[in-house]
């Protein structure tokens, strides 16, 4: 049972190490920001409830709230990585790595200015101090990162076990700020290929026929030839799986592509 928690516990170690390349810049000050931070994760909390700063390189908690000891039992300066871990429930942490990869590799994958705009969010059990096991549902966004780099991220855990008491562990990707939002995802595939679909010059070309600019406009005003433009417009609609212009324009909108 040991060497299963510690394969757990290095698994979970390597998939936040994916997180940072780098650490020649790390650690900026977050603590007069953490109340605004708090306000896009607490809009409607059904349930107790505490918050956590996670350190992602170091795969460990730079802070607990201490109601955390309303939802686990536990007070905040018992709260460490190891601990947290090896109290998930066994069913649930195949669930916990994959929903925990896949957020990352959706936040690695989004523009650098969409971060702020999206946060992760999925479901698990967890046992507390008494041993009884909690349904929590935990919600991330991410406040320490760079253009390489996500350092630290803001998480919420909502207990959850009056309102889910069984089905499997789900994972959605929340849009803020009229982003679109991803739910119950059953695998990578649902989310990247919103941004991995289109070369950038198709994203270029894409952003014009969403304005409704003829071939020959487009042509002139990205620098083109009309045959090169033409060849982007097939290439777009085929990789979108569309037929029309206006089923691409359609697609766009609902996929937020543009």
């Amino acid at each position: 049972m040991s060497e299963e928690k510690n394969h757990f516990r290095l698994t979970a170690q390597k998939i936040w190490n994916t997180a940072v390349k780098n650490k020649n810049k790390y650690a900026k000050e977050i603590d007069g920001e953490l109340e605004t931070h708090k306000r896009l994760l607490n809009l409607h909390q059904i349930g107790k409830f505490y918050y956590f700063v996670f350190d992602i390189f170091q795969g460990g908690f730079d802070y607990v709230s201490e109601s955390v000891k309303d939802v686990l039992g536990y007070d905040s300066d018992e709260m460490n990585t190891t601990m947290f871990l090896d109290n998930v429930h066994p069913d649930d942490k195949s669930y916990l790595l994959n929903f925990e990869f896949m957020s990352i590799q959706f936040f690695k994958e989004l523009p650098f200015d969409k971060i702020a705009k999206y946060k992760a969010q999925y479901d698990f059990r967890v046992k507390g101090k008494n041993n009884t096991y909690i349904r929590v549902l935990q919600q991330v966004i991410q406040i320490d990162y760079d253009q390489n780099n996500f350092y630290r991220s803001l998480g919420i855990h909502t207990d959850i076990s009056h309102i889910k008491t069984e089905g499997i562990p789900c994972l959605s990707i929340i849009g803020l700020d009229g982003e679109p939002s991803y739910y119950n995802i059953p695998d990578a595939n649902t989310f990247t290929k919103k941004y991995g679909l289109f070369t950038n010059r198709e994203k270029e070309v894409l952003r014009c026929i969403m304005e409704g600019k003829s071939s020959k406009c487009i042509a002139s005003e990205l620098n083109l030839s009309l045959h090169t433009v033409h060849t982007h417009r097939k290439n777009i609609l085929q990789k979108a799986n569309v037929q029309t212009p206006a089923e691409l324009i359609s697609r766009s909108v609902t996929e937020g592509w543009v």
